[in-house]
């Protein structure tokens, strides 16, 4: 079993940051890719970023440029970095872990997060 906690969400206006962190515990954090999703009130839960094992990265098109995933396996956490933020970008954020693969499909995720509320305010 994995555990994972997400904190760092809030209220910001747009064109502000802010930095998403996801706390692991459980089994070794660095054999897992990691992934970050949202889901916005009333949709489906969207990709954003995922990290594999080795450290690769893989973006949303809609994040490209402005958000960066990172992990710090010491530390056993994963993190979200979110520059220049939009009204869109509201969402409940989730952390995800996988035993498999770096990916965008939410089903290759095994351990999921409660979720960190971020709104981007006009």
């Amino acid at each position: 079993q994995v555990q994972l906690v997400e904190s760092g969400g809030g209220l910001v206006q747009a064109g502000g940051s802010l930095r998403l962190a996801c706390a692991a515990s459980g089994r070794t954090f660095s054999n897992y890719a990691m992934g970050w999703f949202r889901q916005a009130a009333g949709k489906d839960r969207d990709f954003v970023a995922t990290i594999s094992t080795g450290g690769n990265t893989y973006y949303a098109d809609s994040v490209k440029g402005r958000f960066t995933i990172s992990r710090d396996n010491a530390k056993n956490s994963l993190y979200l970095q979110m520059n220049s933020l939009k009204v869109e970008d509201t969402a409940v954020y989730y952390c995800a872990a996988s035993s498999r693969s770096a990916t965008n499909r939410p089903f290759m995720y095994d351990y999921w997060g409660q979720g960190t509320q971020v709104t981007v305010s006009s």
